[in-house]
């Protein structure tokens, strides 16, 4: 009999449970694995480097030999106690002047964020998503939660909860998130590079050099993506002018709509890289979601509908060809455009001898996958010399 509050350990590899908690111990690269992994980055033509929101997690994936982060999610940042109320007084401001406050506490927080990550990272490369999900997301969703907000606020339970009714969506998924929120609420996305901004200027003043890489999140056409990649140069300048510093930059877009891979040649225009976000990509090339798959993916794999779990391993027959079509499109409007993919399959071996098919620069995952990513990155690349490709790069 197990109780709630049990301790149950898992064995990974087997899947086998056992009461209790077993002693455990940090991986390690070290003797014979640590050389073979040497051999596979000697072998490899994609760069692989991680998903990372905080310095700990930075640091284990630099413990495997990441190339850098290939996606900080700063949203992540956001839902630490203290950060949630200011969120939340920014969220629930009536208007510019009242998200002021909340504006200018969130970003000592994120500076402070970046410095410790670009202090970490010296000379690697960081990429920077700014944000993505939609408000709601970190307002309260019961009754109990509204009452403690209430109270941090000082706004009234039925204040609140209008507006929480006013912010939701029928699907937020395709509602109002990433850079559209930087057309509605163009304050917070400057916030956001200024506190990128305020850490390069600070490590900079300590003989420290960074490099920042921005990511904006799903844009749709080149006309959206120009529109907030202004916004976001425009505060880069304004900070390197203030400081009386010359900062070398990219912003780039986050390739996750079918529209995006469509019109990538114009996308690339006003894009310094590209970054395949593949779970939203995959979603909206399938029409489903990845919250609710589990009803029914399970079935569709039993009998054979599907050979696996497209949010697993890449489907290179639909969602494929459209990261084949970006591929081709953007590197003809920039021929060096850098391409990567930060999406759950990043770290995914068979996915990964796709995308070394079609001429992906790197690919982001998690810090415990790196070690397999390099590896499947160096396997991907021998049989692409021995074998004849199958994809035209261009």
């Amino acid at each position: 009999m197990i109780h709630e509050g049990d301790w149950v350990s898992v064995d990974g590899t087997s899947g086998n449970l056992y009461l209790g908690r077993i002693k455990t111990t940090d991986a390690t690269i070290k003797g014979e694995l640590s050389v073979l992994l040497g051999w596979a980055k000697e072998a490899s033509k994609m760069g692989v480097y991680t998903n990372a929101d905080t310095p700990k997690d930075f640091q284990k994936a630099l413990d495997f030999d990441a190339d850098g982060i290939g996606l900080t999610r700063t949203e992540h940042m956001f839902f630490k106690p203290e950060r949630l109320l200011q969120m939340r007084r920014l969220i629930l401001a009536e208007d510019a002047a009242g998200r002021k406050d909340p504006l200018k506490k969130l970003l000592q927080m994120q500076q402070g964020d970046f410095y410790e990550i670009y202090k970490l990272a010296r000379d690697k490369e960081v990429t920077i998503r700014l944000l993505d999900p939609p408000l709601h997301e970190f307002l309260p969703h019961d009754e109990k939660e509204i009452e403690v907000v209430s109270k941090q606020t000082q706004i009234s339970s039925e204040k609140l909860k209008d507006r929480i009714d006013s912010l939701k969506e029928s699907n937020p998924m395709l509602g109002h998130r990433g850079d559209r929120l930087a057309v509605t609420f163009p304050d917070i996305y400057e916030m956001q590079v200024q506190a990128i901004m305020n850490a390069v200027v600070r490590l900079h003043n300590e003989g420290v050099e960074v490099s920042p890489h921005i990511m904006i999140p799903l844009t749709n056409s080149k006309q959206e993506m120009a529109w907030v990649r202004n916004l976001v140069v425009k505060q880069i300048d304004r900070v390197s002018t203030e400081n009386d510093i010359a900062v070398k930059y990219t912003v780039g877009t986050m390739m996750e709509m079918p529209r995006d891979c469509i019109t990538a040649d114009a996308i690339a225009e006003c894009s310094d890289f590209f970054s395949f976000g593949t779970n939203d990509l995959t979603q909206l090339t399938f029409g489903y979601s990845r919250d609710d798959i589990g009803s029914f993916v399970p079935a569709y794999i039993k009998e054979g509908i599907l050979p696996v779990d497209p949010f697993q391993t890449v489907d290179t027959e639909g969602v494929g060809e459209l990261m084949k079509i970006a591929v081709v499109k953007g590197r003809k409007t920039k021929k060096d455009l850098p391409i990567g993919v930060c999406g759950e399959v990043g770290g995914d071996p068979k996915s990964i001898e796709f995308f070394e098919e079609i001429g992906v620069t790197y690919v982001s995952c998690s810090p415990y996958r790196v070690p397999i990513a390099r590896l499947a990155a160096a396997q991907a690349h021998i049989r692409s010399v021995v074998n004849e490709p199958q994809f035209e790069k261009v």
